[in-house]
């Protein structure tokens, strides 16, 4: 959607991988598409992959993709009959024998859980819709209480909120799936149930400087080791579904808040992901709750938004992502938005960039300004750009077409592929021919131009620049 400066990041799946479902979603708003390798084979995903591309070729403007890695996923063992009906205060065991279950005991094949909790501990059944606390341990063996009425079944999830568990973020299967994602040439990773910062260190040199990597926020531990992670992340997810299973629902949108504001002021990218409009899954319209939702990460800032079962396996995907467009529009309409956006001051860092950043701000508080256009060979200078927040669009121009997709998720960067420049003049002259191209031209108002020099140089920003459209008048 032209003009709208928090991006839309969708799920692809069965009821959007087609040619033109995936067309669909981008007209109406689709900045960057989510792989999820929890569902899919290979095969699928890259097959998706070559439609995304054959469509940003069609399309002429770059579309990011980003993989969503599983992540180690714990679970039940199975049951004999499949599963059992337990009442608060009756008691089972979990142990470590992989014999079918029943209702005196189950497999739990994951010996790091046995080994860190105890009693007092508890452990949460298929998303929390089962609590039971462990109330004595021995060698192998947790014994638990149900703390409520419910039914245990084969290879249900189970959430361990109380305790870091000793696993890594990247399990077997994710280290297939990475290398795989990273032949494909993708633009971003997830990475499933981070706990301290030392899981992006495992994941950062797998994947080099291939990709991005955002640190998906889903576990109570890694709230701990907050500040450290998004120091080491390229960007944050706060993934709400997870976070609200472990963690009491009222606290969830205090930390989305929370989350939200520290990379704001860290200048990284943050995605705000699961649920935002969870009806439309079977519904042509969301809740006015939904809306809601979606307008409050609008209104603190955030970089994007994301859908997940609603555009990945429902049966509205279009419709479902041009409500979401339609919600960002209003809400960056409304003069509300940019007072409460600005309540959150940007840290700027010692560096040309952010200097340049400021500067911008001020020449906006003086001129009226159509655009800001930003030459970048890394997306560094758009990105820290982005991170003041200014009032006219970003043009982000870089010759890296794996920059300019990278810039997809960037809040209010419109990322475009172009040839380095050579001098001030041509560079003048390349970013008022991109305004126009784009329809950022307004007579009168003035277009900000930046790029380092030497043209081309990585962490150079050092020039700013006024231009005025010709016929402008100025």
């Amino acid at each position: 959607m032209p003009g709208k400066n928090t991006k839309i990041l969708a799920t692809v799946g069965p009821a959007s991988a087609d040619n033109n479902t995936l067309r669909a979603l981008v007209e109406a708003g689709a900045d960057a598409f989510r792989l999820n390798f929890s569902h899919g084979s290979h095969d699928d995903h890259r097959a998706v992959c070559q439609r995304i591309r054959a469509l940003e070729e069609s399309l002429g403007r770059p579309i990011g993709v980003l993989i969503d890695l599983q992540g180690p996923k714990l679970r039940l063992g199975t049951f004999a009959e499949g599963g059992v009906t337990l009442a608060r205060g009756d008691r089972i065991r979990f142990d470590l024998d992989p014999t079918p279950g029943d209702a005196t005991r189950v497999s739990i094949p994951h010996p790091e859980i046995i080994a860190a909790v105890g009693p007092g501990h508890v452990l949460l059944i298929d998303d929390g819709k089962m609590r039971l606390k462990v109330v004595a341990k021995d060698e192998g063996v947790l014994y638990m209480e149900a703390q409520t009425d419910g039914r245990l079944s084969d290879r249900k999830g189970v959430n361990v909120p109380d305790v870091a568990l000793p696993l890594s973020a990247l399990t077997a299967k994710d280290r297939r799936d990475l290398a795989f994602g990273l032949e494909l040439d993708i633009d971003w990773v997830a990475l499933s149930f981070v706990q301290r910062a030392a899981d992006l260190v495992e994941a950062r040199e797998l994947i080099g400087d291939r990709a991005l990597l955002m640190a998906k926020i889903e576990k109570p531990s890694a709230l701990q080791d907050l500040d450290a992670i998004i120091e080491l992340a390229d960007g944050i997810m706060v993934a709400r579904g997870d976070l609200g299973v472990e963690l009491p629902p009222e606290d969830v949108p205090g930390l989305q808040k929370r989350i939200v504001r520290l990379c704001r002021r860290a200048g990284k990218p943050v995605v705000v992901a699961t649920q935002m409009l969870e009806s439309m899954i079977s519904a042509p319209t969301p809740t006015r709750a939904e809306a809601s939702d979606v307008a409050t990460a609008v209104f603190d800032g955030a970089d994007a938004v994301m859908l997940s079962a609603e555009t990945a396996s429902g049966r509205y995907p279009a419709e479902a992502l041009a409500m979401m467009s339609r919600i960002i529009a209003s809400t960056e309409a409304d003069p509300l938005q940019r007072q409460l956006m600005e309540a959150v001051a940007a840290d700027p860092r010692e560096t040309s960039t952010d200097a340049i950043g400021t500067a911008i701000r001020a020449v906006a508080a003086t001129l009226p300004l159509s655009a800001t256009v930003a030459f970048t060979a890394s997306g560094a200078t758009a990105l820290r750009i982005a991170h003041q927040r200014p009032r006219s669009p970003i043009l982000g121009l870089t010759p890296s077409q794996a920059v300019a997709r990278r810039l997809c998720l960037v809040w209010g960067v419109r990322s475009r592929r172009s040839p380095d420049a050579c001098a001030v003049e041509e560079i003048v002259s390349v970013a008022l021919e991109h305004c126009r191209n784009e329809g950022l031209t307004v007579p009168g108002q003035a277009v900000v131009v930046t790029a380092g020099v030497p043209f081309g140089t990585p962490g150079s920003t050092n020039l700013l620049r006024l231009a005025w459209p010709a016929g402008s008048g100025a």
